[in-house]
């Protein structure tokens, strides 16, 4: 019985995922972004990528950069302001 195998490992420490902002602008544009960056993904991935769904998937990655340069703006802005 000395070689059992720990079915259970320590927990990891939770990690933010949204830095320490609280700002619910940013926050909203963080998520805005991340869905734009998944329906692009989806679109690539999917099996019939025709032109169309290229299309689509730069379209959204377009979206997602404007999306996170909102975001980090806003972020900026609600630093400054708490500082």
């Amino acid at each position: 019985m000395a070689n059992a195998i720990a079915l259970v490992r320590p927990a990891a420490p939770p990690q933010p995922t949204h830095g320490n902002t609280t700002d619910p602008e940013t926050l909203r544009l963080h998520g805005l972004a991340e869905n734009a960056l998944a329906t692009a993904l989806h679109c690539l991935r999917a099996v019939d990528c025709n032109p169309t769904r290229l299309r689509l998937a730069t379209a959204r990655a377009v979206r997602a950069a404007t999306l996170l340069k909102r975001a980090s703006e806003a972020a900026n802005l609600a630093g400054e302001v708490q500082a």
